[in-house]
Order: structure tokens, then sequence, then C-alpha cells
């Protein structure tokens, strides 16, 4: 049996827990507040009432002030129970907006790493903060809004038709109109029109950052008007859409709303000319008099509850949009877990006629690879560039995992292990050293939160960092990054090859450790390197091919296939693509930059 759409608001509740029950205390004060409100016009009602029943000997109007305070009390008690009831959604709002970023954020924790490759990390925050801000909005003020004004509206029908049943209708037929124009605009297909005018404010957004970020490269290239145009065409594309709601969506609804709710005293004027002469004629023109008097004011109040009502509607507009928004953080897929994980009993490092693709790719990243890796030894992945190396690397620690085939750690299909207990198998240097904008003890302690300062210290040691620490006014204490001390790319390097040799992991994986590093930063990384690789299984990706040379097996890849695999000799002897790679590999090192002499 299909299973029934769950409506947004039971989502919001949800996510409240516990707290969903000061929302519904303020909903139930929001309902009292408005049913309060209403009192004042049936005081003025009844005065009236009194008054034309005793006119002109005033003083015989002997209630008026009672029913002044009970208009009075009414009003007070009405705003005292309405402010209390938003206080209570407001507690359930903070509390409901706190509890979607934790839970967006602890699913974001069990997705595969690849996850944030694809998504970058600045989108996913932005929609899960501004989701969770228009949620807030929607439970702390909306929601409220919308019961109080129901309840209203319940309260003018009961009222309108106390009293005279063709005032009454005279009344409503302005709110009916007013209501059905309302439900024009913002239902059907423009509810799912507001979807699209958000990820049109998305795309403007996010351009308008990227263009700031590269501004100095813009302004290096003179390519001013080049890069604005990516950023103007999302202005103009978020232009188009408001534009179109503005004139093909809301103008006319938006005028019939307001003409006829601003209007709504002119739709009771005709009908009490009509009324009057019967009333006259019937000696009852004192009751008439009455009841247009109560009529006349009623009909203010409908154009503010309208209003409420079209700004609640917008707020719960907004509000679904949001929760589709979370629903594709939440729905960011997740590593599966074995119930009954099973531990490696080696360092190995195996792949089994794997193959992988990525999404809304067209050809596959990796296609029938296998190779196997002995604990202790040294294999490089080199290749052309989009061979595969890096997603073979990914496959590994499960970025990634495999569309078919197997991974294997230790004998061990990696899906069959703990994920947990995988990471700790396995230390990463990447060519993005990804430190965190901390001290630099604080960076290298990551990956073993129980060292020491001495462990912290000896492996930036051993990680060729002494140079570092010995420059910096508070060693590894120093704060790096933002509002503390800058490094350049070499430095940070090492200083994240001090955290893998920290970690001390069986299998290490090096993904072009030293592609931004200086000869004089290379070489000391190199000599890192014979620290963090002395009796452990590498997986070694490189452009820079005499780093791979001594590795006990180099394995080609290109195309996602492995067209060669052996040692650097046997692939030089082989005369293949290898070989080739070799070759050009050599003429680029010795590329010099020379003066050429004009031939007169």
């Amino acid at each position: 049996m299909k299973q029934k759409k769950k409506s947004d608001v039971a989502i919001l509740m949800d996510y409240a827990g516990s707290h969903r029950i000061l929302t519904y205390i303020g909903l139930i004060l929001s309902a009292i507040s408005m049913i309060l409100s209403m009192i004042p016009y049936v005081c003025i009602w009844l005065v009236a009432r009194d008054l034309i029943a005793v006119a002109p000997n005033w003083s015989q109007a002997e209630m008026i002030t009672q029913y002044g305070w009970i208009a009075f009390g009414s009003a007070v008690g009405g705003i005292l129970i309405y402010f209390v009831g938003l206080m209570c959604t407001h507690l359930a709002a903070f509390r409901t907006a706190a509890n979607i970023r934790k839970r967006g954020i602890a699913h974001l924790m069990e997705a595969p790493l690849g996850f944030f490759d694809v998504n970058a990390s600045g989108l996913i925050r932005g929609r899960l903060d501004a989701a969770a801000a228009d949620t807030e909005t929607l439970l702390a003020h909306n929601l409220a809004d919308i019961v109080g004004t129901i309840t209203l509206f319940i309260a003018m029908l009961v009222l309108m038709f106390v009293f005279d049943w063709r005032m009454g209708c005279a009344c409503l037929l302005a709110a009916v109109i007013s209501i059905l124009s309302m439900f024009v605009m913002m239902g059907g297909k423009n509810a799912g029109f507001m979807a699209q005018y958000q990820a049109a404010l998305d795309r403007m957004s996010k351009a308008g950052t990227e263009y700031v970020r590269g501004i100095p490269v813009v302004k290096i290239f003179q390519q001013t008007v080049y890069s604005f145009k990516a950023f103007q065409k999302s202005i103009e594309e978020y232009s188009h859409f408001a534009e179109h709601y503005n004139s093909n969506v809301c103008s006319k609804p938006q005028s019939v709303n307001l003409t006829f709710t601003e209007g709504a005293f002119a739709f009771l004027v005709p009908v009490a000319l009509f009324l009057a002469p019967g009333a006259l004629s019937g000696g009852n023109f004192a009751e008439f008099v009455t009841n247009f008097a109560f009529y006349a004011v009623f009909s203010a109040i409908i154009s503010t509850a309208l209003a409420r009502i079209m700004f609640a509607s917008s707020g719960m507009m907004i509000a679904h949009t949001a929760l589709g928004r979370i629903a594709q953080v939440m729905d960011a897929p997740t590593l599966s877990v074995s119930k009954h994980p099973k531990h490696p009993t080696d360092s190995s490092v195996e792949f089994k006629d794997v193959s992988f693709t990525y999404e809304g790719a067209q050809r596959e990243a990796l296609s029938h690879v296998s190779f196997k890796t002995e604990p202790g030894q040294t294999i490089a992945l080199v290749g052309p560039s989009g061979g595969g190396k890096t997603t073979a690397a990914s496959l590994i620690p499960r970025f990634w995992d495999a569309g078919s085939g197997e991974v294997l750690v230790g004998g061990v299909d990696v899906k069959e292990m703990d994920p947990h207990e995988l990471m700790d198998q396995i230390a990463f240097v990447f060519q993005n050293s990804r430190l965190f904008k901390t001290s630099i003890y604080e960076n290298v302690r990551s990956s073993r939160p129980d060292a020491t300062r001495e462990e912290v210290l000896s492996a930036l040691i051993s990680a060729q960092c002494k140079d570092i620490l010995e420059k910096l006014p508070q060693g590894m204490d120093t704060v790096i990054g933002t509002e503390g001390t800058y490094l350049s790319g070499g430095e940070q390097q090492r200083i994240a090859l001090a955290r893998a040799i920290l970690k001390d992991a069986p299998i290490v994986v090096l993904d072009e450790a030293t592609a931004f590093a200086d000869p004089e930063n290379e070489a000391l990384i190199q000599k890192g390197f014979t620290k963090l690789m002395k009796g452990r299984t590498v997986i070694m990706i490189a452009h820079r091919l005499s780093t791979v040379v001594g590795a006990d097996k180099i394995i080609v890849l290109n195309e996602g296939k492995i067209t060669e695999q052996g040692m650097h000799e046997d692939l030089i002897k082989a005369d293949g693509l290898y070989a080739k790679m070799w070759t050009d590999y050599n003429k680029a090192i010795q590329w010099k930059i020379t003066a050429q002499k004009e031939v007169a």
C-alpha cells in the first residue's frame, strides 16, 4: 500500500520532538486570544444598542461603563495571552531549528566522504542554515497566525449571522472573494513556481560568492567583463522569475484581493440602503442602525485578518520550499554498516574486478580493475589525468562504494568492516592539506586525540617541521589560518604529514602529496615520507615519476583500465604507455627558459 505523504506541519512536529507540546499550547493560546479580541466589537454593539434605546436620555444607559471595562479587560487579556502563546511557539521554533541542524549534521557524518567533493560544503551549510531559519519563522509566527486567523474567521461567521444575516453575507462576500484570489495566487502550479524562484535565488547567491572570491584572478587577467557575465546571468535569471511572479502571478489576484479587502464596507452600504425602508416602516429602525454600526466597525477587521492569512500563507510556501532543501540534505547517501563486521587480518589491499561510475557520468571511472598490494609493499598509481588514480585510492577508505567487484583490506571487503575500524587502518596525505584554523598542535593531534604533547612534537620532527616550529612565536601552539599565522603550501603539507605519522596507521594513501611544494619543501617532505612509509603498506598517486621509481609495483591506469603493471625497469623495457610518460617527464624536467637572439 502506498504510504501517505506527511504534511509539512507533521514533518516539523517530528523535528520538534518533545517540544511539540509547546507548539500546541501556543496555537491554542493564539486561538483564545483571537476570541477575546472579538469581545470589544460585541461590546460596541451592546453600547450602541443601549444608547439608541434610551435616546436622548443617555444617562439611563447604566451598563455602558461595565461594557467598557469588559472590552478593556478582554483586549488586554487577549494581548497577554497572545504574548504567552508566542513565547511558547518561539521556544518550540528555536528547538526545532536546532534539531534540524543537529539531525542534518548527524546524517552528513554518515555520508561517504566523496559526497562532499561533489556537493560544495558551503552550499550544504547554506541550505541547512537557511532552511532551518525559514522553518523557525513558520513555527514562531506563521503557524500561530494561521490558527488564530481561522479561529477569528469562525467567530466572524458566527457574529455575522447573529445580528443580521443579510449584512453579514455582504461582509462575508468580500472576504470570500479575497480568499479565492489568494488561493489563485499561491496555490496550484504557483506553489511549484516558488521552489523555482528559491532555486534561482540560491544560484544567484552562489554566483555572487564565486565572483567575489575570484576578483584577484579577474583583475590579473583583465577579465572583469567576462567574469561578470556568469554573475549577471544568474541575476537576470532571478529577475525573470521575480518579474514573472509579480506581473503574471501576483498582479491580477493581488489587485482583486486588495480591492475587496479594503472595500468590504462598500458591499455593506448597498445592502443597508436596501434594508432601510423596511426597517423604518416596521418600526425597528433603531435595531437596524445598531446592526449597521456593528457591521460597519466589524468590516474594518476583515482587511487585517486577510492580510494575516496572506502573510501566513506566504510563510507556508517558504517553509515548504525550505523543507525540500532539508530533504536534499537528509537524502544524502549513507554508508551501509555491516551488522556483523569482520576484522582485517593484515595490511594488504586488493582490488577484485572493481568497476565504478560517478553519478551522472557517461563512462566508467574504473572498469574491471584488479591488483593486490602485500603488507609492507609500496604501490604507485600513475597515468594520464582522468585515468582513475584518485578514484581507485578513494574506494579504499570508502569515500565511495564500488559499483561492482570487491575492495579488500586485510582480506576483508571494506563494506563488511566497521567504518571506524576501517578509518583507523588508513592514514592520508592529500595534495590539499586540509588544515584547521587552530593551533599546529591541535591540527596534528586531530589524527589521534589521546596523543601526548611529546608524541605530537615527535611526529612534527619526523615530518621535518622543526624549522617551522623554530620560526613561529609560540611553536606548535601557534594558531594558523584566519587571525593567525599563514604557512606556505609546502609547510602546510609537512604539517599534514606529521598528522599522518602520528596516526600510525598500517596503510598509507599518498595523493600527490608534493604537488604544491617547492624543491626545498619537496626534499623535506620526501624525508618525512621515509619515516611514514617504513613497515607500512603504501598506495601512492604521483605525476612526478621520479618519486615512484623505487616502488614495489607500478600500476598504469588509463581511461579507468589497467594498461600495464610491474616494476620501473620492466615497464621501461615494455616500451608502452609508462615508457612514453617517462620520456616525456624527463624532457619536461630538462626544460629551461632561454633568451632567443633575434636574427638580423
